[in-house]
């Protein structure tokens, strides 16, 4: 499943995505995962929680992001949730259509039976049909 956090810039996506994150390991029998665009937010997650500085890789396309987080699904099969923190800049996305990387991730998510959490800096209205339905969170 693919749930999504929409928002502009600066309206508490994070907040609610670090919270979640912390909740979901409370309840975790396999692995939670955190993907964001440094390490600021290391002190603010629960120390079960993997965070991956995506900026530390070479990544330029969203292809690129697609399979780096398909390298991460095949060295841990216990991962239940991924976390997503700025998708759009994570997956170089910024100003590009998402949509056929959000089916990708749904792809994703029904064949290795994990969830993925984003956030993203759009408004929920100004997002593509499929990533509509995704949104659990709208600011």
């Amino acid at each position: 499943m693919v749930q999504i956090i929409a928002g502009k810039k600066g309206k508490g996506k994070t907040k609610h995505l670090l919270d979640m994150a912390n909740d979901a390991i409370k309840k975790a029998t396999g692995s939670i995962v955190y993907l964001d665009k440094s390490s600021k937010h290391m002190y603010e997650l629960s120390n079960k929680i993997r965070l991956i500085n995506v900026n530390e890789y070479p990544m330029t396309t969203s292809q690129g992001f697609v399979g780096f987080i398909c390298g991460i699904i095949s060295q841990d099969h216990d991962i239940e949730t991924m976390f997503l923190d700025s998708f759009l800049k994570l997956a170089s996305l910024e100003g590009e259509d998402i949509s056929d990387t959000i089916a990708t991730l749904e792809a994703i998510s029904d064949k290795y039976s994990l969830n993925f959490v984003l956030s993203v800096s759009m408004d929920a209205v100004d997002m593509p049909e499929n990533a509509q339905k995704d949104v659990v969170i709208s600011l």
